[in-house]
């Protein structure tokens, strides 16, 4: 057995990640995976100490972040494992990231204002552990907020049924393309990102392609192949089976190494345990190391 793997899980320095990496890797050692891909979002704050905790434990942290980018006018995120995270290229990443993020924040906070929510830049800022911040996190720390429960549009999100997945639902209803919070996308290109991460020395992986705001189509996957995209997330909890078994066609059309990914951060996708995912093996980390190598 090569070993079990999770090459996308996030730690309490993406804004809506719950875990510190230390307890990340404590989780791969009780669960018996042999390498795990911290992957935040549009950030590397949880390196090198990630690195360190892994190697406490007994287990493979691969350095890795998760870009938020735009590709055809769709919302891309791209996965960055074996990024340098000291490197120059991947520090512009970083901080070109954080401007769009802080921006577009702020952005959506006056929109909910505007809509008669309570919330304020001071109140998403001090529960957001100082990362860039995502629509679901400001949708949690807004449904958190007492006062907005007394409000009549809101009502639906507070329903035990949807309680779960509270967040989700409202980025849906409000934040979308089309609805009354939505900001546009100003993310880095996603051929921008792919030619950072080459600087960078990480081999781009297509997080969730069949995710609802991406609809990465064959077309999308091979324009983004030619310009050094390496593998395609095929394993993660938003596929259903026939799309899986379609990107899984796909990877091995394009020549892409298919990986997998649970996209775990914790309480905002209780449906999402940690170690649930089955398809992860370490045959996965060995392909993505070799095409770095010879991409480099």
């Amino acid at each position: 057995m090569n070993g079990r793997v999770d090459l996308h899980v996030h730690s309490d320095r993406s804004s809506d990640g719950d875990f510190a990496p230390e307890e990340l890797a404590g989780f791969a050692r009780e669960h018996g995976l042999r390498a795990i891909s911290i992957a935040d979002h549009d950030t590397l704050a949880a390196y090198p100490e990630a690195v360190e905790a892994g190697r406490r434990a007994g287990v493979e942290v691969i350095p890795s972040m998760e870009a938020t980018s735009v590709f055809d006018g769709r919302e891309f995120h791209i996965l960055l494992p074996f990024v340098d995270w000291a490197s120059p290229a991947a520090r512009r990443i970083v901080e070109a990231q954080a401007e769009r993020r802080k921006a577009e924040t702020a952005e959506r906070v006056e929109r909910i204002r505007r809509l008669g929510f309570d919330l304020t830049m001071d109140e998403v800022e001090a529960k957001s552990n100082g990362a860039p911040v995502l629509g679901v996190k400001i949708a949690q720390i807004l449904l958190e907020n007492p006062a907005n429960e007394r409000r009549h549009a809101l009502a639906p999100f507070y329903r035990p049924e949807n309680r779960p997945h509270a967040p989700y639902l409202f980025y849906k209803e409000y934040f979308a393309e089309g609805r009354p919070a939505y900001i546009p996308k100003r993310f880095l290109g996603s051929l921008e990102v792919l030619e950072a991460a080459s600087a960078a020395g990480a081999a781009p992986v297509l997080a969730h392609p069949g995710a609802y705001f991406q609809r990465t189509t064959a077309e999308d996957a091979r324009a983004l192949a030619e310009h050094g995209l390496l593998g395609l997330e095929v394993y993660n909890f938003y596929h259903t089976a026939e799309q899986t078994a379609f990107y899984r066609s796909l990877a091995e059309e394009l020549g892409l190494v298919a990986t997998a990914g649970s996209d775990f951060h914790g309480r905002i996708k209780p449906h999402v345990s940690f170690g649930s995912l089955a398809e992860g093996d370490y045959a996965m980390v060995e392909r993505l190391r070799e095409r770095r190598g010879g991409a480099s």
